[in-house]
């Protein structure tokens, strides 16, 4: 099975289908992308500088007081474990896969957790805890009150509570962004991109949002120009469409509802979910994995537990295809 969703190439090199005939579901971002505006040439001609907007446009999306843009998110997850001395480290299990090795290769001892575990003893045992929320795959949620209480747990000893809101956009009533790093939340660190809700992805923006001391010292680790000029222009721009966004949301909302009728309808009751995926856990996930790759249709498959994620069909050819593809998996 492949390790990350969207490796389309390698797909169609194993099953044998060309690249533009897939219908890939296996990645959880939008289907339909922020229309990024021409970008004006000067931005390929110099160098970002932190004065072009992009912060204030991100301050004010996120309600957030204290952030850094990054080169995507994954930039902090691979960073942060090196701004610690090794120590304990709890991540929710099962939850984005590069957590883990991100940790242990800085040295920590990492404990993967059930999120009951890791909310009654995690707090207790670990220096850090690092989870998404929604989560991914499953698109369990924790409240703002609970990551709270969480948070204290750990500022008894100087432990982070570190939250990967990559999915936050669509419902953002648990995030913790706007008071990450602030009076009350000092040891909260929020992860948010530009990947999902925007569907922009291939522009690796991201930001953390987090105390003044801790970004100054992942600004060094990352040293100058994290963010290339032309993705800093096109977020600007993103962040601060309110009409867009509004339109989006409204969008993605109504296309998984869809989706989860066509999966409940064809016996694949989803037991979890965001507005941008439907999660499936059932015996049968590698099986049906295969089907659908068959199908030329690409979902994501997970092992532990067995289950699939299916993201949101671009346009009606491909919501037949789905179903079409469902129905044939019925009748087996």
């Amino acid at each position: 099975m492949l390790e990350h969703g969207g490796r389309l190439h390698l797909a169609s090199q194993r099953y044998g289908i060309a690249l533009g005939d897939w219908i890939d579901l296996s990645t959880g971002i939008a289907p339909w992308p922020y229309p990024v505006p021409e970008i004006p040439l000067s931005t390929w001609q110099r160098l970002p500088e932190d004065d072009d907007g992009l912060i204030d446009a991100a301050q004010n999306y996120y309600g957030a007081a204290n952030l850094l843009p990054l080169n995507g998110s994954q930039a902090a997850i691979l960073a942060l474990p090196r701004l610690r001395a090794p120590g304990a480290v709890a991540v929710l299990a099962p939850s984005y896969g590069e957590y883990a090795p991100a940790w242990q290769a800085a040295g920590h001892r990492v404990i993967e957790c059930a999120a009951e575990d890791l909310l009654q003893q995690g707090g207790d045992a670990a220096d850090v805890i690092m989870l998404a929320n929604p989560n991914n795959p499953d698109g369990r949620c924790f409240s703002r009150a609970v990551l709270l209480a969480l948070a204290r747990r750990l500022s008894e000893r100087h432990g982070w509570l570190i939250v990967d809101e990559a999915f936050a956009d669509i419902d953002s009533e648990n995030s913790l962004a706007d008071i990450a790093g602030m009076a009350g939340a000092e040891n909260v660190i929020i992860l948010r991109s530009l990947g999902k809700f925007f569907g922009l992805a291939g522009a690796r923006v991201g930001f953390c949002i987090a105390a003044l001391d801790a970004l100054s010292r992942l600004k060094e680790v990352l040293g100058p120009w994290p963010l290339a000029h032309p993705a800093r222009f096109v977020a600007k721009v993103g962040l601060g469409d309110t009409a867009w966004q509004a339109a989006q949301r409204q969008l993605l909302h109504d296309a998984s509802e869809r989706l989860a009728t066509l999966l409940i309808a064809n016996g694949l009751p989803p037991n979890g979910s965001t507005a941008l995926f439907q999660y499936v856990q059932c015996k049968e996930a590698a099986g049906l994995y295969e089907h659908f790759a068959q199908h030329g249709i690409l979902v994501r498959y997970f092992a532990e537990p067995a289950a699939l994620r299916f993201g949101l069909p671009e346009n009606e050819t491909a919501w037949v295809r789905l179903a079409t593809a469902l129905e044939n998996c019925a009748k087996k």
